[in-house]
């Protein structure tokens, strides 16, 4: 089979920008498995890495960016398992040893070897350090990191294997806490946050309270199922409590992760209440007794998810329960994505698509 170019975009130092480049046709070997691209998702977390600082990251530069990836497997190694050549498939990002206790259980998002792996700098997921898929070929290292998507349109399944996992994840780390009558703050309604206002909807019986900056984030929260809406306030903590029926929320998914928006979680979460902080907006937060957090909080900082979670994501996305609010740009075009993404210029989540 030809080993001829084929394009990417690459990171090649760090603080960018990245550039579109050929690079070698890749070839699998032993269990590893090749995808012609369909569609790459572009998230937050890509600026993250593009403006990281020489050092700050466990990776080696020059790589191929993108961990939002679905496509069609073209080749396989020789030893390779899972979904065969011709199948349509959405990757699962973060990848990891395969072989710890937490790998076998489809959590390669908490592999126990994920220090010694970011210690050898050979990176830790799709886009991460290795190859991704901003390109017309990815090289996955094995079949058990895809997940079959039938029909699904691939601009709808790409975004499922970061926004719609990491959504669903943070969400199943406070449904426990949910029920009737209760009612579930969302701090964001980005490419993240819109999901989870769905996927809230669609497996508790929340109340679901939405805030965002931008009034046409709102109105995507409404669409998407949320209850009630609103901009940032003076009194924001009080008219949500108040939402509440005055006790607070059971939980609060941030998707931002700033000091403005964890002041406001810790404002207006109830006794005993779940706080899952999602985003990576600098804020930060004092843990003391007594102090800010309400009495009996439970934190966590839900990091993408697993393997069955991103099964049961591409579920409820085949049967029309999950939709991905997206802007397409043509690979090509990929400067132009990354900086609409910065300037807030996109709307739910930006897709490369080939052209």
């Amino acid at each position: 089979m030809s080993t001829g170019g084929t394009r990417a975009v690459r990171l090649t130092r760090w603080g960018g920008p990245p550039v579109i480049t050929e690079v070698p046709r890749p070839v699998p070997t032993g269990e590893e498995v090749l995808i012609r691209v369909e569609a790459a998702g572009l998230c937050r977390s890509d600026l993250h890495v593009i403006d990281a600082r020489p050092g700050s990251l466990p990776y080696r530069t020059p790589f191929t960016l993108g961990h939002e990836v679905a496509g069609r497997v073209v080749e396989q190694g020789p030893l390779a398992t899972g979904p065969a050549v011709g199948e349509r498939v959405v990757v699962y990002g973060p990848w990891g040893c395969g072989s710890c206790a937490r790998c076998a259980a489809g959590a390669e998002n908490y592999c126990d070897r994920r220090p010694a792996l970011d210690a050898d700098l050979t990176g830790t997921g799709a886009g991460l350090g290795r190859d991704g898929g901003m390109a017309d070929l990815l090289l996955v290292p094995s079949g058990r990191l895809l997940v079959p998507v039938g029909e699904l349109a691939a601009v709808q399944a790409a975004p499922l294997s970061d926004a719609g996992l990491t959504a669903y994840h943070a969400v199943a780390t406070v449904r426990h806490a949910t029920g009737d009558g209760t009612s579930v703050v969302v701090l964001g309604v980005g490419g993240l946050g819109h999901l989870a206002v769905q996927i809230l909807r669609a497996t508790t019986t929340a109340q679901v309270l939405a805030v965002d900056v931008r009034e046409e984030a709102l109105a995507l929260a409404e669409r998407c199922g949320a209850h009630f809406g609103t901009l940032p306030r003076p009194d924001s903590a009080a008219v949500l409590r108040d939402r509440t029926g005055g006790v607070g929320a059971v939980a609060v998914l941030d998707f931002v992760g700033s000091r403005s928006t964890l002041e406001l979680a810790t404002g207006v979460l109830r006794a005993g209440g779940e706080l899952a902080v999602v985003g990576s907006g600098g804020g930060e937060l004092s843990v003391r007794k007594p102090g800010v957090l309400p009495p009996g909080t439970r934190i966590s900082l839900p990091f993408w998810g697993t393997l069955p979670e991103l099964e049961r994501v591409v579920a409820l996305a085949r049967e029309g329960t999950l939709k991905v609010e997206v802007e397409r740009f043509a690979l090509s075009r990929a400067p132009e994505a990354i900086e609409g993404l910065r300037s807030g210029g996109v709307r739910g989540r930006a897709v490369l698509v080939p052209d």
